[in-house]
């Protein structure tokens, strides 16, 4: 969420920031909430300041013993009137916030202007693509190895589903444990959180209530759940209204999750093999820090997603998102994309975020120092996959098939998955 302060300081500002990403700020309703607020708690001020001041005449009359019955009466009026007022002003403040809920992150000035993906800018690549010969996707490869089954994963949960098998799924679960490994000794504490979350979770990493339509939901009694659909959002929230000790961050977690999406809004987007799935598997990468940190911390945790890429030897670029392009909750983001054969080009398997204070605000979580008159501040949060396990298992069945059809396995998973070759 956005600070209000900056709304009412340079709103102008905010609004240009915001249509960079093509967002169409609603001034006129901007206004009239604002001023419904203001008007209600200036109201109530008054009305507290004769509260009050007729509080304290009632007190010196009986200080004097004379009669205060007629002002006891007045003071009662005023009382019930500050009620009725201090409710308006609660479904004022409620109504505020939830026009600030639907507002985006405002994008970090480093960020190009662009409208969509055609915007945003190549800063890295890393290794050269191997020239293969009329190279075969991932579907092909894995029906092929019958490592691979979609055809039965459609009778048992319908479209976007995938069963992997024999050395497929060791391959999928080779690859967890191989990235968590290398996570976590490179200092990244893991966490293993719940899958299911309460509404308020979703709501302070950004998922609600714009994206409800991309959640999968369930319900316990009368409370909703939601399916997570990444790490990002239990770990965020571990520290969701408490106030981490400054000296403890940059704070860094690893977690692997399996992460659910509805897939709303990509109706005929990879429909074919695992590329786009309704339940997947991902190790994900979410920092706490100072706002004085988080820009290095970005670099940090990309270069940490990078290294999974690097040691498994798979060709990939860095790529800076333009405003257009970006995440709702989003100040600034890498993708990485990986190349694939099948394909001939390089497709997203890991996107870095910044998010400044954005998330800590509609969650509530700050740092605060030692000092005798430190104030407790917000932090900034970032995540990144580290990375999607389903689209790496992909990119190693591509980059690493062999003319007979079998697969290279990686030297970094070779001991992991107990083989050098998939056949």
């Amino acid at each position: 969420m956005l600070d209000p302060a900056l709304l009412r300081q340079d709103l102008d500002a905010v609004i240009q920031g915001l249509s960079t990403r093509g967002y169409a700020f609603d001034r006129e309703t901007y206004t009239k909430l604002e001023a419904e607020r203001r008007v209600v708690i200036q109201e109530a001020e008054v009305l507290k300041a004769e509260r009050n001041r007729v509080s304290e005449e009632v007190a010196k009359l009986k200080r004097e013993k004379q009669d205060a019955e007629h002002l006891i009466v007045a003071q009662r009026e005023v009382g019930q009137k500050l009620s009725a007022l201090e409710a308006a002003e609660r479904e004022a403040e409620i109504a505020f916030r939830a026009f600030l809920s639907t507002l985006p992150n405002v994008p970090d000035r480093s960020v190009p202007v662009g409208k969509d993906e055609h915007g945003n800018q190549e800063t890295k690549r890393w290794g050269k693509p191997v020239a293969i010969e009329n190279p075969k996707d991932h579907v092909d490869l894995g029906t092929r190895l019958s490592i691979l089954d979609l055809d039965r994963a459609a009778k048992i949960s319908g479209a976007r589903f995938a069963v992997l098998k024999g050395l497929g799924a060791k391959l999928e679960r080779s690859l967890v444990s191989f990235m968590l490994d290398q996570q976590t000794a490179a200092g990244w504490g893991e966490v293993l959180p719940p899958y299911l979350v309460l509404a308020e979770s979703m709501y302070a990493t950004g998922q609600l209530p714009k994206f409800e339509a991309d959640l999968f939901k369930t319900h316990r009694g009368e409370d909703a759940l939601y399916l997570i659909p990444t790490a990002e959002v239990p770990v965020t929230n571990l520290y969701r209204d408490e106030i981490l000790p400054a000296d403890q961050l940059p704070l860094r977690h690893c977690a692997f999750t399996p992460c659910f999406r509805s897939e709303a809004g990509s109706h005929g987007k990879d429909t074919k093999g695992v590329i786009r799935q309704h339940q997947f598997h991902k190790v994900e990468l979410v920092a706490f820090a100072a706002p004085e940190q988080a820009e290095a911390e970005l670099e940090h945790l990309t270069e940490c997603a990078e290294a999974i890429l690097e040691a498994l030897e798979l060709p990939y670029r860095r790529m800076l998102l333009c405003s257009g392009d970006m995440g709702f909750s989003s100040r600034k983001t890498y993708d990485l994309e990986v190349w694939l054969p099948s394909q001939n080009t390089y497709r997203e398997i890991s996107s870095c975020s910044w998010f400044g204070d954005f998330q800590a605000r509609r969650g509530s979580i700050r740092y605060k120092g030692t000092e005798p008159k430190a104030k407790a501040q917000l932090v900034h949060t970032l995540n990144g996959s580290g990375l999607a396990v389903g689209r790496t298992w992909v990119a190693i069945l591509e980059n690493y098939q062999q003319p007979d059809g079998s697969i290279k396995v990686p030297k970094a998973l070779q001991p992991y998955l107990g083989c050098d070759v998939i056949r």
